[in-house]
């Protein structure tokens, strides 16, 4: 609640900060349940087919195997915590050597640079970088 919230910026723990952020909406939170049964209805009349290339869920950094599946965590994942730091890790052991974050690029590429050493990024910010990010991705491939 935002109550709690402002308790634990009052009293933080140790060596930490509490730091209010502007996003557009509490995503990823029990406060968006309202959403999830239009969408799980929606999604459940969709006809889906297996992805032919690697996905991976940001709720685990789990690869999906089926498009079913990739389509309910979808659903799911409107009230669940994204876990970047998984995706993470999970990338770094497939060995990738690059990373191109799609738009509005730029906060994940960042957060890749600190935690995924090695890793080239690339951030597409508008349709000027298509090009460029066409090259990186020849580069990685």
């Amino acid at each position: 609640s935002l109550e709690a919230l402002e308790a634990l910026a009052e009293n933080p723990p140790e060596r930490a900060r509490v730091i209010s952020l502007a996003v557009a909406g509490a995503f990823h939170t029990e406060f968006m349940a309202s959403a999830t049964a239009d969408l799980s209805a929606a999604a459940s009349a969709m006809e889906v087919s297996d992805p032919t290339v690697s996905i991976l869920s940001n709720s685990d950094g789990t690869s999906v195997e089926t498009g079913r599946e990739y389509v309910d965590r979808l659903v799911k994942q409107v009230t669940n915590p994204v876990r970047w730091d998984l995706c993470q890790e999970s990338l770094l052991n497939t060995g990738i050597t690059g990373m191109i974050e799609l738009v509005p690029g730029g906060t994940l590429t960042g957060i890749a640079r600190r935690a995924m050493k090695g890793v080239e990024t690339f951030a597409i910010k508008s349709a000027a970088d298509l090009d460029g990010a066409r090259e990186f991705a020849a580069a990685h491939a």
